[in-house]
C-alpha cells in the first residue's frame, strides 16, 4: 500500500515562501496522478493544485500564478513551491494521489483521490 508523507509546513509571513513536499513509498509512484489539497478550520477540503503523470498541471484560481506543483518520479516525491503567501493560505495542507486515471473534469474532486497524507499545518501571518 502505498504510503504519503508531507513536510515542509510552518508559520511564515505574508508575502514569503514556503516548499512543501510529499514522499511516496511504493514502486509506482510515477503512475499516480497527485494533487495537493489544503482545509482551513470550518471549511471543506478544497484542491490546491494536481499533476498528472506526464506532468500536465492544474491550479485552484486563488493560487494561480503565486504556487507551483511538480514531481521528481526518480525520488517518489512532489512538491508544492508556493509564493506571496497570504493570510487566506492558512490551512492544513494535504497530499492525495489517485490510482488510475481521472477525467479532467474530475480532477478538482477530493473523492477522486485513494490515498492521503496525514496533512502539514501552514499558517501565514498577516
Amino acid at each position: 500500500q502505498v504510503q504519503l508523507v508531507e513536510s515542509g509546513g510552518g508559520l511564515v509571513q505574508g508575502g514569503g515562501s514556503l516548499r512543501l513536499s510529499c514522499a511516496a513509498s511504493g514502486r509506482t509512484f510515477s503512475t499516480y496522478t497527485m494533487g495537493w489539497f489544503r482545509q482551513a478550520p470550518g471549511q471543506e477540503r478544497e484542491i490546491v493544485a494536481a499533476i498528472r503523470t506526464g506532468g500536465v498541471t492544474t491550479y485552484a484560481d486563488s493560487v494561480k500564478g503565486r504556487f507551483t506543483i511538480s514531481r521528481d518520479n526518480a525520488v517518489n516525491t512532489v512538491y508544492l513551491q508556493m509564493n506571496s503567501l497570504k493570510p487566506e493560505d492558512t490551512a492544513v495542507y494535504y497530499c492525495a494521489a489517485a490510482i488510475g486515471s481521472i477525467p479532467q473534469a474530475l480532477i478538482a474532486t477530493k473523492d477522486s483521490y485513494n490515498i492521503w497524507g496525514q496533512g502539514t499545518q501552514v499558517t501565514v501571518s498577516s
